[in-house]
């Protein structure tokens, strides 16, 4: 069968009451939880993961994967009313999406940003289509010298993207998030390492419970330590775009989808850099870059496209390499091993219709946040009213019940309450969390690939670094590290402008 014929396969599979039903209500509460300050996609998914392991493997995915989608979308009602973004991935949105609504166009800002997530999602699922065969053939030629700069890279590109102008705070979290990882049982010849003593620790520390507590718990700690936001005063004004304006801004949609994409497969980096960069590349770019952030509806658009269309582009690593392109795909990988799938290089050999499968589901939830998005507007405003002193206490509650669901053991319980807090402190301080959790994630990955590739050459190094692919990543990282430091930075930038105006004097 072609990769077309098993997409309308997978897509024919789903229609059905109990499947469109367990989707529509993950959407629903997933767009919920992204319009409320503090409740970010990554909780959401961690929460649902952990509430859904007992369901069969094709409807937890499904449901997962629709929070992820409806989380990321439904972020943009309270960056719009309350310049204030549901998620990170929404900060963009907040330049221009609440001048907007200030200015009496909240309606109309919402629908704009409901059809940009939409053609965002989209054009990432197109790409993951296309790209994950291909990347799938291209993984089977890494070994273990390969994984391992493979995770290192993750580990270093998510820290120097995610720091906000600080990489040494993303590196301490990843290398934080190493170390994390370290504890426990070794994956091949079982020695266990920095338990202490205490016997809990032997299994390592689980991922859930540190992503449950990282983004959760510490979610709940930061939201309480927040002012309390007022909403746009007025009605909600019309909300259906008009398709003049989807027409003219085409080209932004595309490029920002794109650009989305493609930050979606850089390991760690995650949806708030997608909108970013997205937003940057259609500043730059436009003829109106001085209503920029006083209202721009091309600026809306582009933050929109931008960090929707990074959900699928994260899991092209994840499905293909076993590595999350976000932190939601990295508690996505967690939730795949819970059901029995195998993310990694031999997905397209072992389940080749699963990969479409997620492509049908993520088009399944992209027509949800379409229809909720446009037709449910005033409805789902009611959601921002709820007091934050009502909720939280709901979301603490559910971040010590999810762990404890898992493995019924009151150690991970104290596993989430630890990283809650130290993440608490951590974000005080500014530091990155996607680092930290990446850290945790791909810290086994790169153990064990260095082990077992230093087994093989009976100790010699030497592979991990004239290997092509290996060499390749090996750069990529110490150019990364040397970009991050500023006189160096400025060094190689001032010599590129002396070359250039030496070029350009000859010329």
């Amino acid at each position: 069968m072609t990769g077309l014929d098993l997409f309308f396969a997978a897509l024919w599979s789903l229609v059905s009451f109990n499947t469109l039903f367990n989707a529509a209500w993950a959407t629903l509460l997933g767009i919920a939880v992204g319009s409320l300050p503090g409740l970010t996609a990554t909780m959401g998914v961690a929460l649902l993961t952990t509430l859904t392991y007992k369901m069969p493997a094709e409807q937890a995915i499904l449901i997962l994967l629709c929070m992820y989608v409806g989380a990321i979308y439904g972020g943009s009602r309270s960056a719009i009313l309350l310049n204030i973004p549901g998620t990170p991935a929404n900060a963009a949105t907040a330049l221009d999406g609440h001048p907007l609504a200030m200015s009496g166009q909240a309606g109309y800002a919402m629908g704009i940003a409901t059809s940009s997530s939409a053609i965002g999602t989209l054009i990432g699922i197109v790409f993951l289509a296309v790209s994950a065969p291909l990347l799938s053939d291209l993984a089977l030629d890494f070994g273990s010298f390969e994984f391992f700069w493979l995770a290192l890279f993750g580990v270093v590109i998510s820290g120097q993207l995610t720091s906000m102008g600080a990489p040494l705070k993303g590196y301490i979290a990843g290398i934080l998030g190493l170390l994390v990882a370290m504890v426990g049982m070794e994956g091949i010849h079982a020695h266990v390492r920095f338990t202490f003593g205490i016997h809990d620790l032997q299994g390592g520390i689980g991922l859930i419970p540190a992503m449950v507590g990282a983004f959760g718990f510490a979610e709940v700690l930061t939201v309480m330590f927040r002012k309390r936001a007022e909403m746009v005063p007025g009605s909600v004004d019309r909300v259906l775009p008009r398709f003049v304006d989807l027409w003219r801004y085409k080209i932004t949609a595309i490029r920002s989808g794109v650009i989305g994409t493609f930050v979606g497969i850089i390991p760690g980096v995650g949806e708030d850099i997608g909108a970013w960069a997205s937003y940057a590349a259609a500043k730059r770019s436009s003829k109106e870059a001085d209503k920029f952030g006083k209202g721009s509806v091309e600026g809306l658009t582009a933050a929109e496209t931008g960090n929707s269309a990074v959900v699928p582009g994260a899991l092209i690593p994840a499905l293909t390499l076993g590595v999350p392109g976000s932190a939601p795909a990295a508690v996505l990988i967690a939730a795949l091993f819970i059901h029995g799938v195998r993310p990694g290089p031999m997905i397209m050999i072992e389940q080749p219709a699963f990969v479409y499968q997620i492509i049908a589901m993520l088009v399944v939830a992209t027509i949800g946040i379409t229809v909720f998005g446009l037709f449910l507007t005033r409805p789902l405003l009611f959601v921002l009213r709820i007091p934050r002193e009502r909720l939280m206490p709901v979301v603490f509650v559910l971040c010590v019940i999810g762990p404890f669901a898992i493995t019924q053991r009151f150690f991970d319980v104290i596993v989430m309450l630890v990283f809650g807090i130290v993440g608490f402190l951590l974000r005080r301080m500014d530091y990155p969390m996607a680092p930290l959790v990446l850290g945790i994630i791909l810290g086994d990955l790169l153990d064990k690939s260095l082990r077992r590739g230093l087994t093989l050459t009976d100790g010699d190094p030497s592979p991990f670094f004239t290997r092509p692919i290996s060499l390749i990543f090996c750069i990529l990282v110490a150019v990364t590290v040397l970009l991050s430091i500023g006189p160096v930075r400025r060094g190689i930038h001032g010599m590129g402008r002396r070359i250039w105006s030496s070029v350009g004097g000859k010329a």
